[in-house]
């Protein structure tokens, strides 16, 4: 029986709450962020290198949310939540300097394979001509649509840009001047002008295919695109990453396009490893917030908000009773977390908090991170060798041979039990990272769906129905790569309920919340309330439950970092 190891050592370089309660209490700060995710680390840094005094207060002894890095088996480093980077934007990297901090990119080529059962497979990658030839094995009609499918994503993504690095044109909240009424409608007005400008230049034949992109299932898209079952099942899974909808929908063409939004070192769709594990992006950011001033406190487990009489935030008080004093709190938090738990009572209004309320953190996500002795070997490469090649260094799709597959799984979480076939992705990044595994051995993730919340029948808090969900994870991959079982020394799984308790993930969602349409920019977190401000002076969203949402994206932390430094100008 495999031993799900607990952890052993946490990487981090802070001083923890105890040994910093007299810096936190000295003096009222400028601001303070509630939570060390890779999000609050950002508005940190920002905040602060506009002149701010800034303190980080986070729960865990260890940084980065669910950006993280932990030595959960002795020498193992696992990214034990998010596994992969491309969509941090490109000003939050240039702007920080994380290059400059240690962020190093590891950029993965190919960067997917699909073994069949049948004894085929599907590698895609960067490399036209590659993915042109593998494709061709399934269907020649689909390696020939297949770079004008690209084509028009990368023209979406473009449009779609500009909206991640700045705040929704949300109507006022407030009671303002006639001269900061007159400047907000000139920045809507310039605003909705650029975004008409942008969606008449695409033409109207690719804005009503951007349309059905937003609005379809990814099955009818990629229906409308493609002919081949195993290309149609790879690219649907991006449509369903921490979704507990399927590929069949509505709206799920547009998590399809949140998840091919990013880049890595300007190559568009490009997703990487991160050396170091993912806890590394988070660790490059702290540095650069504490270069810039920042002071960042572990095990500063915050319990409420204080709120002066006059209705504005005065500071947050931590589990130990230590007060720490500020007239601006940002919350990394998930918004339901932040305003059903932070917030005290009767504080906020009704219709606000039945918003909040109605948030859909449905998930049915689970993690595992296993330390293996030796690669996998895929029945369908022909192989045997202990070396790594093509077939290890991107994602590896599991179950995923067709999109009917992926919904058979889905509907088995409907029904509230664990998929009998799980859609699995496998990534082995110690193939290219050699930091983080011994010689010879390996880390693998797997991300997994479906698994919902609470089982009809059983629980995750039952030991042995963890471990028998493990094994048929295990030995799905057997069906592909025989012998994997037998090569695990140990893991760490990750339930829905177990992302809630341990990383602070309401209902266990990764994303902070559905992304499904209505709940996108204007309606993120709630309607009325898109531009990370609250009902509360003082207390401000930035973690991903805000525009424009989850993900590795630090926009959240750097756009609501925005929002509060315009506030304090304005306000003195």
């Amino acid at each position: 029986m495999w031993r799900q190891h607990q952890i052993r050592r946490r990487l981090s370089t802070c001083i923890s709450a105890a040994k910093s309660t007299r810096l936190l209490t000295e003096k009222k700060w400028d601001a303070l962020v509630i939570g060390g995710g890779h999000n609050g680390l950002t508005a940190a840094a920002y905040l602060a290198r506009s002149g701010l005094s800034v303190a980080v207060l986070e729960r865990r002894r260890v940084l980065g949310g669910a950006a993280v890095t932990e030595e959960l088996i002795p020498g193992f480093k696992f990214s034990r939540c998010s596994y992969l980077q491309s969509l941090l934007r490109p000003a939050v990297i240039e702007e920080l300097e994380l290059a400059k901090h240690g962020l190093k990119m590891l950029k993965r080529s190919p960067s997917s394979f699909t073994p069949c059962i049948d004894g085929r497979y599907l590698l895609l990658g960067p490399d036209n001509e590659l993915n042109y030839s593998e494709i061709s094995k399934f269907s020649k009609k689909d390696a020939d649509a297949y770079p004008k499918y690209e084509n028009l994503l990368e023209s979406f993504c473009k449009f779609m840009d500009p909206l991640m690095d700045s705040a929704p044109p949300e109507k006022m909240q407030r009671i303002a001047s006639l001269k900061a009424r007159m400047k907000d409608n000139l920045h809507k007005s310039v605003f909705w002008g650029h975004l008409m400008q942008r969606a008449v230049a695409m033409g109207q034949k690719e804005l009503m295919d951007f349309m059905d992109l937003l609005l379809a299932p990814a099955s009818k898209v990629l229906n409308n695109w493609f002919e081949s079952d195993v290309l149609k099942a790879t690219l649907g899974t991006d449509a369903i990453i921490g979704s507990a909808g399927s590929v069949s929908t509505p709206g799920s063409g547009y998590v399809l396009l949140h998840h091919i939004m990013g880049q890595t070192d300007g190559d568009r769709g490009i997703w990487s490893y991160v050396e170091g594990g993912m806890g590394s992006v988070s660790l490059a950011i702290s540095k650069a917030a504490i270069e810039a001033g920042a002071t960042i406190a572990t095990e500063a487990q915050v319990s409420n908000l204080m709120i002066e009489d006059s209705g504005r935030v005065s500071g947050v008080l931590l589990a130990d009773g230590t007060q720490v004093r500020s007239s601006v709190v940002l919350s990394n938090a998930t918004p339901y977390k932040t305003f059903m738990e932070f917030v005290p009572p009767n504080i906020l209004p009704d219709d606000f908090l039945c918003a909040v309320k109605n948030i859909d953190y449905t998930s049915a996500t689970t993690k595992i991170n296993l330390a293996v002795d030796k690669l996998p070997q895929f029945n369908c490469c022909k192989i045997n060798s202990p070396d790594a090649g093509p077939q290890h260094t991107g994602t590896i799709h599991i179950g995923s041979e067709s999109m009917e597959e992926i919904d058979s799984a889905w509907r088995d979480s409907v029904n509230g039990i664990p998929s009998r076939r799980p859609v699995i992705e496998m990534t082995i990044p110690s193939v290219l990272d050699k930091t983080i595994s011994p010689p010879g051995k390996h880390v693998v993730n797997l991300f997994i769906q479906y698994t919902p919340y609470k089982p009809s029948e059983g629980s995750w808090e039952d030991p042995e129905y963890r471990e028998s969900f493990a094994r048929r994870c295990f030995n799905l991959i057997d069906e592909y790569a025989p012998g994997f079982s037998s090569s695990v020394i140990g893991y760490d799984m990750l339930t829905p309920p177990d992302l809630e308790r341990v990383i602070g993930l309401t209902g266990g969602h990764i994303l902070h919340g559905s992304m499904g349409l209505d709940s996108l920019f204007l309606m993120r977190p709630v309607k009325g309330w898109s531009n990370y401000r609250t009902p509360l002076q003082g207390l401000y969203l930035c973690g991903s439950g805000a525009h424009p949402g989850g993900g590795v994206m630090g926009a959240p932390g750097r756009n609501a970092a925005h929002a509060v430094i315009q506030d304090i100008k304005e306000q003195s």
